[in-house]
């Protein structure tokens, strides 16, 4: 499901008819079986209508039938990290990719992406060493699809993330996302921040580090929010992608 709002963007030359761009406000992804499909549609739809981000002009809704066997992926480990403001959540994302070798100018590059007020559908890539952005749309990004959980796994999750007492429904859906991204091997590190201007807690994620929650990441009401993918520097680009977008996975097995 994608959901988005169009907005007039005023031109500098007077008799040049204003632009139009288009702003992200929703989206949801999940594999599922014939019989979840009624009810999956009404929650993305109800979903995309009840946003913060407000009513949408556009909700697009794409079902697809997939023909390959999924692989199947371990789900990151959960930890969450006291932080108290968005100072705070920068210099430990800076603090924790520099340990892993990540240069400066990559993190700097990463962060103009993230708090940009033009939010993206999808995702960017950065290269690790040069810090230069590859993907080859940078309006509409990457996008990560065709992911699904196994339904015993599902069970044990929420128990746990119910016990953590926070946002079933999102950190779900983000832990899954990120779990697939953190299987490729060319994948250093996914940093994460909600577009929602209501969630204010992020993510930095990768096979290393687990998928680690960092609250206060941004201020409440802050529309700014998006995703980067730092992968190595001789990475395949269009491999990457075609795993991202194409590659039928689901979660499974034990949850640490």
């Amino acid at each position: 499901m994608r959901a988005s709002k169009n907005r007039s963007q005023k031109s500098e030359v007077r008799s040049q008819n204003p632009k139009t761009y288009e702003i992200h406000i929703s989206g949801a992804e999940g594999v599922y079986e014939d019989a979840e499909i009624l009810k999956i549609v009404k929650e993305y739809t109800n979903r995309a209508l009840n946003h913060p981000k407000g009513k949408p002009d556009n909700i697009v809704i794409t079902l697809e039938q997939i023909k390959q066997i999924p692989q199947k992926v371990p789900m990151l480990p959960v930890i969450t990290l006291k932080c108290n403001s968005p100072d705070k959540a920068k210099e430990m994302i800076f603090q924790i990719l520099s340990d892993i070798g990540v240069p400066a100018r990559t993190i700097k590059n990463s962060f103009k992406i993230l708090t940009s007020p033009r939010t993206m559908r999808g995702a960017a890539i950065i290269l690790k060493e040069s810090g230069v952005r590859v993907e080859p749309d940078r309006e509409r990004g990457v996008r990560v699809s065709r992911l699904g959980i196994e339904k015993n796994t599902e069970k044990i999750l929420v128990r746990k993330l119910s016990k953590m007492k926070v946002s079933i429904t999102t950190v779900k859906e983000a832990l899954i996302l990120a779990s697939k991204v953190a299987a490729y091997t060319d994948v250093i590190a996914e940093i994460c921040i909600s577009d929602d201007p209501d969630y204010t807690t992020g993510y930095i994620a990768s096979k290393r580090l687990g998928y680690i929650r960092i609250p206060n990441i941004k201020s409440h009401g802050q529309n700014y929010g998006g995703r980067v993918f730092i992968v190595r520097e001789n990475t395949n680009i269009n491999r990457l992608i075609k795993y991202l977008e194409k590659t039928p996975i689901i979660i499974s097995g034990d949850i640490n």
